[in-house]
């Protein structure tokens, strides 16, 4: 009833803001949900062994190396591992392409 007795302009008005609202919260949530995940290399001495893995990254991790370093390094120290480098920090579109190289360590930590 309140909306038939006002302005046009008054409806459209907040028509458009019920509108921008919506598509904040969907690009929020959107973004919340976009997974991280880095690609590294690893050693371990005595004997000397390396591999290359994968590891997902919180959200505070993902904006960069320095960060993920960090991160993954806590992580697979906790298997005797030392992080050699973060080779790159990707989205899940470049997980496909990894799985196979990484084997063992793909998303392990």
């Amino acid at each position: 009833m309140l909306l038939n007795n006002s302005p046009v302009w008054f409806t459209t008005f907040l028509m458009k803001r019920t509108l921008f609202i919506a598509s904040v919260l969907i690009s929020l949530a959107t973004a919340a949900q976009a997974a991280c995940f880095a690609d590294y290399k690893a050693k371990k001495d005595d004997p000397l062994r390396l591999h290359y893995g994968v590891v997902q990254l919180p959200d505070r991790a993902c904006a960069n190396k320095q960060a993920a370093e960090r991160v993954t390094q806590q992580r697979i120290s906790q298997d005797g591992w030392t992080l050699l480098s973060i080779v790159s920090i990707f989205d899940e579109g470049g997980l496909d392409q990894r799985k196979s190289s990484a084997g063992q360590y793909f998303l392990r930590f």
